[in-house]
C-alpha cells in the first residue's frame, strides 16, 4: 500500500506535525521497506531501516517507540487477527506521518531557517504559562520544540508569499464588496414574555397576553408591565433585552420588528418560547466599518 493510501484512523495521533503545519512539495525520493508487526511470541527483533526519505532514513525502533502508546490500546481492545490487521493500519499511519516531518524538516533546512536557543526558551515559557508540563531541561523536549518552531517558519514564509496581495488590491476588492463586510442592521428591543402557566390552556394564555396587549395600548408603562407580568428573565431589567443584530432573533420577531419604528409596540406575537409582545426602543441602521478595520477579513474573502 503506498502511504498516499493509507486510511486515516481515530488512533492516529497528532504529535507528527506541528498544528497549522502545512505539507510542502520538494522532490524527494522516499523509500519505503515492508512492514511486518513482529508476532506476540518474538523474543527480539533485529533492528532495520523501514523507510529512506531523501539522504535521511527511518529505523523501525524509531516506528516502534511511535505507536508504542497507541498500539498498547488496541492490544488492549482487539484480539487475534482484528489486532493484527489494527496494528499493520496504526504502522502505515504512523511511517507516513514521519516521513512527512522529515520532508518538512529537510525543507526548512534548505531555506535557510533556523531557531535560537533564546527562542525555544521563550517558547518553553509561554508553554508553561500556559499551563504545559514543560521539562525545559529535557534535550530532546528541546529539540521538539525547536522542530515545531522551524516549521511554523516555515509555514509563514511559504503562505505569506504564496497569497501576497498588493494593497491597491484589497482595497478596490473592499470598495466593491462593502456590503459583504458591513454590521447588520441592529435593534434595542424590550419584551413582555407570557408563558404557559401549569394547567393552563393555550387559550388562557393568549387571554393573559390579550389584557397586558391592551393595558399597553391605554397608556400603561411597559416596564412596570414588564416587571410585573414578563415571565422572562429580562423582567428584572423592564424588559429589556439591549441591541440584537439582525439574523439573531426568531424569524417571525424579525419580521415584526423590521416594520416598527422606535417606540412602538407589536401585537402578541407566539413561538414556541411563548407570546412576546416586543417594544422597538430603537433602531441602527447596517454600518460601514473602515477598510482598516476588516482588511484581515477581506484577505480571508478575496477569491
Amino acid at each position: 500500500m503506498e502511504p498516499s493510501q493509507i486510511p486515516s484512523d481515530p488512533l492516529a495521533r497528532s504529535g507528527g506535525r506541528p498544528r497549522g503545519v502545512l505539507p510542502f512539495c520538494i522532490a524527494v525520493a522516499v523509500t519505503v521497506a515492508c512492514l511486518a508487526t513482529p508476532a506476540p511470541e518474538a523474543a527480539h527483533v533485529a533492528d532495520r531501516i523501514v523507510a529512506v526519505v531523501n539522504t535521511e532514513v527511518i529505523m523501525l525502533s524509531e516506528l516502534q517507540a511511535e505507536i508504542e502508546a497507541d498500539a498498547k490500546r488496541l492490544k488492549e481492545r482487539y484480539r487475534g487477527e482484528e489486532l493484527q490487521r489494527s496494528l499493520k493500519q496504526l504502522e502505515y499511519i504512523t511511517l507516513t506521518r514521519m516521513i512527512e516531518h522529515r520532508l518538512q524538516m529537510q525543507l526548512a533546512k534548505t531555506k535557510g531557517v533556523d531557531v535560537s536557543d533564546e527562542e525555544i526558551k521563550s517558547a518553553a515559557q509561554e508553554l508553561q504559562r500556559q499551563g504545559e508540563n514543560v521539562d525545559a531541561s529535557d534535550p530532546k523536549y528541546k529539540h521538539s520544540i525547536k522542530e515545531q518552531l522551524m516549521l511554523m517558519r516555515v509555514v509563514d514564509r511559504e503562505v505569506r508569499s504564496a497569497v501576497m496581495v498588493s494593497e491597491t488590491e484589497v482595497r478596490r476588492y473592499f470598495d466593491q464588496h462593502q456590503s459583504i463586510f458591513a454590521l447588520p442592521e441592529e435593534y434595542r428591543i424590550s419584551q413582555i414574555l407570557i408563558r404557559p402557566r401549569s394547567g393552563e390552556s393555550p387559550a388562557e394564555v393568549r387571554s393573559r397576553a390579550a389584557a397586558v396587549s391592551a393595558a399597553l395600548k391605554q397608556g400603561a408603562d411597559f416596564s412596570d408591565l414588564a416587571l410585573r407580568r414578563s415571565d422572562g428573565p429580562e423582567a428584572i431589567r423592564g424588559g429589556d433585552l439591549g441591541f440584537v443584530r439582525q439574523g439573531e432573533l426568531l424569524p417571525p420577531l424579525e419580521r415584526v420588528l423590521s416594520a416598527l419604528a422606535p417606540g412602538q409596540i407589536s401585537v402578541p406575537l407566539e413561538t414556541s418560547q411563548g407570546l412576546h409582545i416586543i417594544r422597538l426602543d430603537e433602531k441602527r441602521p447596517p454600518q460601514f466599518r473602515p477598510f482598516v478595520e476588516v482588511k484581515n477579513d477581506v484577505l480571508s474573502s478575496e477569491p
